[in-house]
């Protein structure tokens, strides 16, 4: 069953006391579950809006992150248009089951690169959740745990670099070996074990 687990961008402004956020300002992010659909919610507050909140249900997932200004929009000619970063949105965007362990895949992948990092894991009925936050953009993703199994692990990396570069040819895809790097190209997919949270931000 999809599940509307979409991405969730940051707020320009308090929630509650409608203040303008200032560049490098420490605020407090929050998940919440939506009263109208299955999803969630996201709701930004400055430290002292939060401290003072009052009658509101407790969140499902909360964490403290500094506030930067919306990234400028890249030129479209400087857009890869099938790098993991990319791919992840759109997959999230679409929300099809079963793209759900190359998601993850690309989470962790993205996790490694220093671009998103784990603010929080939480447990529902029909599994883990795993959210993760843009260390530029501030936008949230909310990720299932699929718990890939090791023997697993190949045959899904190899399901992320078809999705990555959908051009290769069969024979490529299965004989060619995929060596450790830092690299974002579907040759330099790295096999990936999730890792522990960011203690840093």
């Amino acid at each position: 069953m999809k599940e509307p687990w979409s991405i969730k961008s940051r707020a320009r402004e308090c929630v509650e006391s409608g203040d303008a956020f200032q560049s490098g300002q420490k605020i407090r992010a929050a998940i919440f579950p939506d009263p109208e659909s299955s999803g969630y919610l996201r709701k930004d507050y400055t430290i002292e809006a939060w401290e003072n909140r009052a009658g509101e249900e407790n969140p499902f997932s909360c964490w403290l992150t500094t506030y930067e200004p919306p990234v400028t929009e890249e030129k479209a000619e400087d857009v890869v248009e099938d790098d993991p970063e990319t791919l992840l949105k759109r997959l999230v965007d679409e929300e099809e089951e079963h793209t759900e362990n190359a998601r993850y895949i690309l989470a962790v992948m993205l996790e490694r690169k220093k671009l998103l990092r784990e603010t929080d894991t939480q447990e529902i009925p029909s599994g883990i959740l795993r959210i993760y936050e843009h260390r530029k953009s501030g936008d949230v993703y909310i990720i299932k745990d699929p718990q890939i199994s090791l023997t697993d692990v190949d045959r899904v990396q190899e399901e992320v670099r078809q999705l990555l570069d959908p051009s290769a040819t069969a024979a490529e895809e299965t004989t060619e070996k995929i060596e450790p790097t830092d690299g974002n190209s579907p040759e330099n997919l790295t096999k990936i074990q999730p890792s522990s949270k960011d203690e840093e931000e």
